[in-house]
């Protein structure tokens, strides 16, 4: 069974930096679009950025873009989300998702597969 496991969340302070993990449990991903998502309480999941294969493509929400990187290391089968000058609407839990092929999609119905999900919660 496919597995993506998130890591990296925690409680920090506004301004303050984290950065996320995502592993695949199989290399198949390697060769697939991987994104990030976000979900606020009481709110509904929302994009936050997405990247190609290979990485010459990325795509990110307005609300995060200057702030948030995303990149991959396929030998890791991980995918990374620097997040840097975080700000208390930050809040929220970040899944990470896949799918087949990159098109920048903000559409969290276009990615077939999903982590568990890790916390960041952001204090002002």
């Amino acid at each position: 069974q496919v597995q993506l496991v998130e890591s990296g969340g925690g409680l920090v302070q506004a301004g303050d930096s984290l950065r996320l993990s995502c592993v695949a449990s199989t290399r198949t991903f390697s060769s697939y679009a991987r994104g990030w998502f976000r979900q606020a309480p009481g709110k509904e999941r929302e994009f936050v950025a997405a990247i190609s294969w290979n990485g010459g493509d990325t795509n990110y929400a307005d609300s995060v873009k200057g702030r948030f990187t995303i990149s991959r290391d396929n030998a890791r089968n991980t995918v990374y989300l620097q997040m840097n000058s975080l700000k208390p609407e930050d809040t929220g839990i970040y899944y990470c998702a896949v799918r087949r092929y990159y098109s920048g999609s903000s559409i969290s119905n276009e990615y077939p597969y999903w982590g568990q999900g890790t916390q960041v919660t952001v204090s002002s």
